[in-house]
């Protein structure tokens, strides 16, 4: 069952989304060849503890660090590790954060250098799709709305959904209700209302949607060895225009 957040649990989550929007700020730059995922891991640990706060990853059912870095092919959960970045690979970080009981989180995709130009139709249509499918988050609208509007964009850009994964609800949990596909028809699933938090989370190939999870039970890639690549924002549903919690800087 979805539950509403009052304006005080809000505040709380936005805080954590603040942490988690700070440490992809200063990753960002880091993503340049020769860089290695284990070496970001460490700087975002570094932030998140530097803020008062808890990796959310981190021990996560037993995951072991606390981003999640995926390479190329691999699609989400992908281990940090000291194989260096090389120029056109492209790199998606998952972040999360817990502070104060509640949680934040948020992800991006992002290119090593210049890459090639299908490369970067990825990470631009994965975007876009985030964007879009957020602007569906108001009242009235269905849950399957943000969905079938992620699955219509793929669709037109020639880009497979990978339909293993997809956003949540989140608050004093990780992960709460409701899972939030990245496909399916519109007007199906619970109405939303103000106070709803979610975590809306596009996952994209450029190829074929099938994958299989690696050795370590976490890193998952594409069957076809094709890119992935992946966006999150955690927002708040509002009487208005959803706030997008992980846009803000903490104090």
């Amino acid at each position: 069952m979805i539950r509403s957040k009052t304006a005080e649990e809000i505040s709380r989550i936005r805080a954590a989304c603040a942490i988690v929007h700070r440490v992809q700020q200063e990753l960002k730059p880091l993503l340049v060849p020769g860089s290695t995922t284990r070496s970001l891991d460490s700087v975002a640990e570094s932030v998140i503890r530097g803020h008062q706060a808890t990796p959310a990853f981190k021990g996560y059912r037993g995951f072991p660090a606390t981003i999640c870095a995926s390479v190329n092919a691999q699609i989400v959960h992908g281990v940090p590790d000291d194989r260096k970045l090389q120029a056109g690979d492209i790199v998606s970080i998952d972040v999360g954060v817990r502070l104060n009981g509640y949680y934040g989180d948020g992800a991006f995709t992002a290119a090593v250098g210049p890459v090639s130009a299908e490369a970067q139709r990825l990470i631009d249509v994965t975007r876009s799709c985030l964007d879009l499918a957020i602007q569906q988050a108001r009242p009235g609208n269905r849950l399957s709305d943000i969905s079938h509007t992620v699955e219509t964009q793929a669709t037109a850009a020639r880009l497979s959904v990978v339909r293993q994964f997809g956003g949540h609800g989140i608050g004093r949990e990780l992960h709460e209700p409701p899972h939030i596909n990245n496909y399916g028809p519109p007007g199906r699933g619970p109405r939303l209302q103000a106070g709803f938090v979610l975590a809306i989370e596009p996952i994209l190939s450029l190829g074929r949607p099938e994958m299989r999870t690696g050795t370590d039970g976490w890193t998952t890639t594409t069957a076809d060895g094709l890119p992935a690549a992946h966006f999150e924002h955690t927002i708040a549903i509002t009487h208005g225009t959803a706030e997008i919690l992980t846009l803000s800087s903490p104090p």
